[in-house]
């Protein structure tokens, strides 16, 4: 890896157009188009933006949110599809990497997704939300950990979170045993009120300086008129007034810029990679700071699937079987920690292990 690189990068706050159908593609077009004349080389845009974050599900009950629901359904994203084409030409006009959440369908259900285009316009992944948080769940579908991955693009190693999984410390560390250098989180912006716009300064910040990564973060907006048609309840267009922060990190925890906590625009910084050396030269925590021979991390990164052939599903270990520690990397595959040796330490107590974990946790 060279160090000797400058990468310029974007956060953007933008509002979604919540009555046009294709109007907020149309928004992160034009949004692309003048990062571009920035000079931008990596953009990032805020949690499921295409169409729109599902603010109606925040404010209002299940059974009085049917037709809201529908209506997503309608316009959420397939992938691949036209909405993918549409930012794969961009990305690759402007040789930029590109990081999109969207409301994604799959048959039947939604998906929290985040999706990373390549400079080459080539979708580089797409990775679903693990959990989706509280009031979410009665919209989206659970992710796996197969996309749980940070990518080789065409400036820097990426990995992306979207919001609350940055409070899920071991989808963190399974990010972080990658060796991601920029970090892309996502997080809707007008929910909650500001004290969500300082949750996540703490949030964000802490990542840069535990992973030693960039991170760019971007959130969403509201206009006063869009809160209104969400809710006409002024009690209730309060939790959907404040709690943004765009914002770029360095790896020592220092924004790179002014935060935008009000209004659209972009938050831009150049990235100096020789900042990740600098910090992990002196904490590398899954380097020379790590110590996995006592605390690892295990990961099932198979695909989540509703059915598999007999001869397969019989060969595969059960789901959720106890797990023996595994003291090589500071991660690995379930399978693999499932089949290593148990350690001397969890099993004889005359070796002064009874503190010792006997099982690991396990992601996903």
């Amino acid at each position: 890896m060279s160090d000797q690189r400058i990468i310029r990068a974007a956060a953007v706050q933008i509002a979604p157009d919540l009555e046009r159908p294709g109007g907020t593609l149309d928004k992160v077009c034009d949004a692309l188009d003048e990062a571009a004349a920035k000079g931008v080389q990596l953009a990032v845009f805020p949690e499921t933006f295409v169409p729109y974050y599902p603010y109606f599900s925040f404010v209002r009950p299940p059974v009085a949110s049917g037709a809201d629901h529908m209506r997503l359904y309608e316009h959420a994203v397939a992938v691949p599809g036209p909405v993918t084409q549409a930012v794969a030409e961009r990305a690759r006009r402007h040789r930029m990497v590109v990081v999109l959440g969207v409301n994604e369908r799959d048959y039947g259900s939604l998906y929290n997704t985040q999706l990373v285009f390549d400079t080459d316009g080539r979708l580089a992944l797409k990775r679903r939300k693990l959990t989706p948080t509280f009031h979410e769940r009665m919209i989206w579908g659970q992710g796996d950990a197969a996309g749980l991955k940070v990518v080789q693009t065409a400036y820097a190693r990426v990995g992306a979170l979207a919001c609350w999984e940055h409070y899920n410390p071991l989808a963190r560390y399974a990010l972080m045993t990658q060796h991601e250098e920029i970090h892309c989180s996502q997080f809707p912006g007008s929910l909650v009120g500001p004290i969500f716009s300082e949750q996540i300064d703490v949030t964000i910040r802490h990542h840069a300086l535990e992973s030693g990564c960039f991170v760019v973060n971007s959130t969403g907006w509201l206009t006063d008129a869009q809160i209104e048609s969400v809710s006409a309840d002024p009690k209730l267009q309060k939790a959907l007034r404040g709690g943004c922060h765009a914002a770029i990190v360095s790896p020592e925890g220092q924004h790179l810029a002014p935060p935008l906590r009000e209004g659209e625009g972009m938050v831009i910084a150049d990235l100096d990679m020789t900042l990740i050396t600098k910090r992990k030269r002196m904490m590398d925590s899954v380097g020379h700071y790590a110590r996995p021979e006592l605390l690892s991390l295990a990961i099932n990164d198979r695909p989540a699937t509703t059915s598999m052939p007999m001869a397969a599903a019989a060969s595969e270990p059960a789901f959720g079987a106890a797990l023996q520690p595994s003291f090589g990397p500071a991660s690995g595959p379930m399978q693999a920690a499932a089949s290593a040796e148990p350690s001397t330490a969890a099993t004889d107590p005359t070796s002064g292990g009874a503190h010792e974990r006997q099982h690991e946790p396990v992601a996903g």
